[in-house]
């Protein structure tokens, strides 16, 4: 059989290639941490062999797979298109970027997307840490209507929608419903914020809390008032982790399974 397409995946610590047949099914994965061919279709072996013998290292042991984990079951159950986990911080801007850029250029330093893009992978970068607390996190989830939540974090406190914004170096202040960052205009970030997390709220069927991160600020002035809206640094990213506990691991995953299927998110 030809065409089969060989995907990596890096998550979670571990790197993997998924072997997957044009109708995206997979046949196989090569776990570059074991060595191993794990296959599901034992039938394609010579196929599956051939498509990575490019990515072969030293000596392999091929067989089938180990019993898998609830991830592992979710992971082979979606098209490659349609799993959200690969996804790095700032996709989007990545392939924004790498579009508009000449062949041989880089775009210039003073589009803004590259400061969007710096504040999203330091944001992403500190969620990604949450996992070793019980968390998982999605990067750059796609909406109806070209928008995206920047980050989604599931974990034993809940489901956070986390939206990033770039402060580089200057005071951030929250002003009533606005915020101010610098001397620019203030913009309606709360708003946002809460937006993208009702959004993923009604595509999860779950609460979602609503979480702007504000990333390189000099100074971050937040009144002291109840607000529903969280408002931290990107410093402060990692005491998430200390909210009170509302979720059971099994829900963590059950949830996380959900949110990684690009086709949940056709409904928010």
């Amino acid at each position: 059989m030809s065409g089969l397409r060989v995907t990596p995946v890096a998550r979670h610590g571990r790197s993997r290639l998924y072997v997957s047949l044009p109708s995206g099914l997979n046949a196989a994965w090569y776990d570059r941490e074991t060595n191993r061919v794990s296959l599901v279709l034992t039938e394609l072996r010579e196929e599956v062999l051939a498509a990575l013998a490019p990515y072969l290292t030293g000596d392999i042991t091929v067989g089938p797979p180990p019993v898998p984990t609830a991830e592992e079951l979710a992971r082979l159950s979606l098209h490659p298109d349609d799993d959200l986990a690969p996804n790095r911080p700032g996709e989007a801007l990545h392939l924004a970027l790498d579009g508009a850029a000449s062949p041989g250029r880089r775009p210039l330093r003073t589009d803004p997307r590259l400061t969007e893009l710096a504040a999203q992978q330091r944001v992403g970068a500190e969620l990604d840490r949450l996992e070793n607390a019980g968390w998982r996190v999605l990067h750059s989830v796609p909406l109806p209507g070209a928008d995206r939540i920047d980050h989604l974090a599931i974990g034993p406190a809940g489901v956070l929608a986390v939206r990033t914004l770039a402060a580089r170096g200057r005071r951030v202040r929250v002003e009533g419903v606005l915020v101010r960052t610098g001397r620019a205009e203030p913009r309606p970030e709360l708003r946002r914020t809460r937006g993208a997390a009702q959004r993923a709220s009604l595509a999860l069927a779950a609460a979602v809390r609503p979480v702007l991160a504000v990333a390189g600020a000099a100074r971050l002035d937040v009144p002291p008032l109840p607000r529903d809206v969280r408002i931290v640094a990107d410093t402060e990213v990692a005491g998430l982790a200390r909210l009170a506990g509302v979720l059971k691991p099994a829900d963590v995953e059950s949830l996380y399974g959900r949110a990684r299927d690009r086709r949940t998110w056709l409904r928010a």
